[in-house]
């Protein structure tokens, strides 16, 4: 099973808050079979301890320490907001990113999708992207040929 698929982006999505935008990133989660619709609430209860927002149009909402028993298998999704989603930070997000994984895992993934983004572009080509399979291929470092 893939840690990121094209059935776990959605290109144009659409959310009153950063409650409903994490939701839709953890529905994904959900539908990819990663995890168990219990873990979509510890998604919201992280935010509620913590701001998910990363800064730069990104966000990467993910459960508690205490949502690894709904976790099945490690697992990326990405929401992208056109219009963006206040997250409480300067900027809104455009790009939300779900992610499920348990232990070292967990921090390799979340790091590993920092170093994405640290990248001054990263946003703008998720942003800029056609179809689900361009973004894959962000995520795996390189454009996909079509």
């Amino acid at each position: 099973m893939s840690i990121l698929s094209e059935d776990k982006i959605v290109m144009n999505a659409a959310a009153k808050d950063k409650y409903e935008a994490i939701a839709i990133a953890g529905h994904l989660l959900v539908l990819g079979d990663h995890v168990t619709e219990e873990y979509v609430p510890k998604m919201l209860e992280r935010e509620e301890v913590v701001s998910t927002y990363m800064g730069g149009g990104l966000a990467i909402p993910h459960g508690t320490k205490d949502a690894k028993p709904y976790i099945k298998s490690a697992g990326l999704s990405v929401a992208r907001f056109q219009e963006g989603v206040d997250f409480g930070g300067d900027e809104p997000a455009f790009v939300v990113i779900g992610i499920a994984a348990a232990g070292d895992e967990h921090m390799e993934i979340l790091t590993n999708v920092a170093m994405i983004f640290t990248e001054d572009d990263a946003i703008e080509r998720v942003m800029n992207a056609v179809s689900p399979a361009d973004i894959i291929g962000i995520f795996e470092g390189g454009v996909t040929q079509q």
